[in-house]
């Protein structure tokens, strides 16, 4: 990438982000499910082509430090749509049944009182979606979930692990079978066609969509004719499809005259299970349900056609799943919820093209106790708390101990721990790791609204 930037792009990025939001733009997130970053040409992965969605790559940026909030799905899920670390609403695992919830100190659902980046969007003027994947209540014995438009969604289509799920994918009490009418290798498409539907007969204003495919997710099962298993094989034609259904849909935008006023992200929920030794996970330590590297950074993709340049990629910005509230507020001229102290940034500025300095690191936990947080075992099984600041990532027990300090310019492997030479450095993290674990909320405690 040459280290000067285009006129164009530079006057761009000099202009008030009210300009930009003048013209807001359709907003179409895609969460892909348990996707890691060797799951993706464009970052080098082997696994499948995947041509299309690489595309987004070829015709906007790439970023190489993006992270979720979490190394899985539910508060990696309220990270992204709270602009804050999902402990301080008291979801710290998957969401399941309230014994299970119980045992991971957490609440069954996100609390509607939590910031909400579709409300804030319904605020400033557009018309809000959900499609696939929700698991942020509903399912299993948790009846109670408040409903989407709790959260500020007009429409939508959600999953088995949701407060209100399509019929058409849950013809039983369970998250798929083979008795659904949309059977589990067309569910990508199903998601697709909705939200093409929706951008089709609401496209006089801006709108926002949640596009949350449950794929590449286990059990891989690309069609009727598969073998059993979740094998290579079956990885590989699952991610075919997907790749299909995202093309599928960036023609579709073309179609209704939309593709150069809308912004299309690309990324992941959390890290890939199973990694296939590490291949899944682009060499990175860890899998999902590990705070190393292959558990929270996600592949992320972003394309605006005239808006973001084509073929950018950013190394240097550091940018979390909780800065897309304020990021994507700032570009659609949204604003942020009177009072919410979030935890995310406005990196608006870094989605257009230019890199940019987080002003405060960035924390995750998941490990609240031994019986509920026993996996990954082995190599990949990380300390419960952990901190990136700048080059550096720290991770701890919530007691303090066990404490390892990685150079990520120099190591992103997380393989050299450097806590005994840079004593000071791991000392500083350690303190502020263990320090914001402590202040989270226990199990019944009450969301704060504070940073720290």
């Amino acid at each position: 990438m040459s280290r000067r930037t285009p006129l164009p792009v530079l006057l761009l990025s000099l202009l008030p982000l009210r300009a930009v939001a003048e013209s807001p733009p359709h907003i179409v997130l895609i969460l892909a499910d348990d996707l890691g970053c060797g799951d993706l040409g464009c970052y080098g992965g082997t696994q499948a082509p995947t041509p299309l969605i690489d595309r987004l790559a070829a015709e906007g940026i790439r970023f190489g430090n993006y992270y979720s909030a979490s190394p899985i799905c539910s508060p990696s899920r309220a990270g992204l749509i709270t602009g804050m670390f999902p402990g301080r609403w008291r979801i710290t695992s998957y969401l399941q049944a309230r014994k299970g919830n119980r045992g991971c100190e957490q609440a069954d659902f996100l609390d509607p009182a939590a910031p909400s980046l579709p409300r804030a969007l319904k605020a400033a003027g557009y018309a809000t979606a959900h499609f696939g994947k929700w698991h942020l209540g509903g399912g299993r014995d948790v009846q109670d979930a408040p409903r989407f438009a709790a959260y500020g969604y007009d429409e939508h289509a959600g999953t088995y692990e949701s407060p209100e799920p399509h019929p058409d994918i849950t013809a039983t009490n369970w998250i798929w079978s083979d008795k659904d009418k949309v059977k589990r290798w067309e569910r990508t498409a199903f998601f697709v066609d909705k939200t093409l539907d929706f951008l089709a007969r609401r496209k006089d204003r801006p709108c926002f969509v949640n596009l949350w495919p449950d794929d590449p997710h286990t059990p891989w099962v690309p069609g009727a004719d598969a073998p059993t298993g979740d094998t290579p094989a079956n990885l590989r034609r699952v991610l075919i499809e997907m790749d299909r259904q995202i093309g599928r849909l960036l023609e579709g935008l073309k179609a209704l005259g939309i593709d150069d006023r809308t912004l299309v992200v690309f990324t992941s929920d959390n890290g890939a299970l199973p990694t296939f030794a590490g291949a899944r996970s682009a060499g990175l330590r860890g899998s999902k349900l590990s705070l190393y590297e292959g558990g929270v950074r996600m592949p992320f993709l972003a394309r605006w056609p005239g808006r973001i340049p084509a073929g950018r990629t950013d190394d240097t910005t550091v940018l979390g799943a909780v800065d897309l509230f304020p990021s994507l507020c700032a570009l659609a001229g949204a604003a942020l919820p009177a009072g919410a102290r979030l935890d995310g940034e406005d990196l608006s500025g870094a989605l257009l093209g230019t890199p940019a300095a987080r002003k405060a690191p960035l924390f995750w936990e998941y490990g609240r106790n031994e019986r509920f947080f026993k996996y990954p075992a082995g190599r990949d099984r990380s300390p419960a708390v952990a901190v990136r600041d700048g080059r550096w990532k720290l991770l701890v027990g919530a007691d303090g101990s066990g404490a390892e300090l990685y150079d990520l310019a120099a190591d992103p492997k997380e393989s050299v721990n450097l806590a005994d030479r840079e004593t000071e450095t791991a000392s500083r993290l350690a303190e502020a790791a263990t320090a914001w674990r402590r202040f989270l909320p226990g199990p019944t405690g009450g969301a704060s609204n504070e940073r720290r």
